[in-house]
């Protein structure tokens, strides 16, 4: 589902350059939990935008479903992004002004459905949130915000997701709420591709990739299970 190789992204700045992923190869097939972990600055979340097609790399290439993102068009490349990628974010970026149902039909208007509306509420019933679709995300706790981003990320049936420290803002209780998410959704025949500090991911990924400045030092295959 997804492969990257040789990902390589440079940064010119006041300070010199600063290498923020240098040589960076891996793999998450269908039906894969792979986790990235590392200390703040490694390299994470430049390799999390880049796979997801949001950070032109250097050099290198990613392929997503079997097609060479950065070798398609701007538009070409925003349309399989919207069709087959989920994007599970720390901070949630919620629409602050659109409604809990608002912000999870949000990705559809790339992807217009008949269905979409019956979408939205199936998920947010699924997420214990049923009661809350009309109230804006200020009103809402830090795990009901995060449940609602992962609503929003499995609007379109996404078929990799990608997941910024998804969990780096939730309790114990909150935080098994999405890694049981993630690991029904790659039993279903997902792909996972998630950057964490939380030791918490590598009991549930099927592999844990280990970066420090910007490079790849090594994998822990198996790391767990995804139960």
């Amino acid at each position: 589902m997804l492969e990257i190789r040789n990902l390589t992204k440079i940064y010119s700045g006041p300070q010199g350059i600063v290498r923020a992923l240098e040589d960076v190869s891996l793999t998450v097939a269908a039906g894969e939990f792979v986790a990235v972990q590392g200390p703040s600055g490694c390299g994470k979340s430049t390799l999390l935008l880049a796979t997801g097609g949001l950070l032109v790399p250097d050099d290198g290439w990613v392929s997503v479903d079997g097609q060479d993102f950065y070798a398609m068009s701007f538009d070409r490349r925003a349309r399989l992004r919207a069709a087959a990628i989920g994007f599970v974010f720390q901070q949630f970026h919620l629409v602050p002004y659109l409604s809990v149902l608002e912000n999870v039909l949000a990705p559809s208007l790339a992807m217009p459905s008949p269905n979409a509306l019956e979408r939205a509420a199936e998920l947010l019933a699924r997420f214990n949130l049923a009661d809350r679709i009309r109230h804006v995300p200020a009103s809402l706790s830090t795990g009901e915000r995060q449940r609602v981003g992962l609503a929003r990320a499995l609007m379109n049936r996404p078929r990799l997701l990608l997941a910024d420290e998804p969990t780096g803002n939730l309790d114990g209780e909150n935080a098994e709420v999405v890694f049981r998410v993630f690991s029904e959704f790659v039993r279903a025949g997902g792909a996972l591709l998630l950057v964490t500090h939380d030791s918490r991911a590598a009991e549930h990924a099927h592999r844990t990739i280990y970066l420090r400045n910007g490079r790849v030092t090594h994998v822990q295959e198996p790391a767990g299970s995804t139960s």
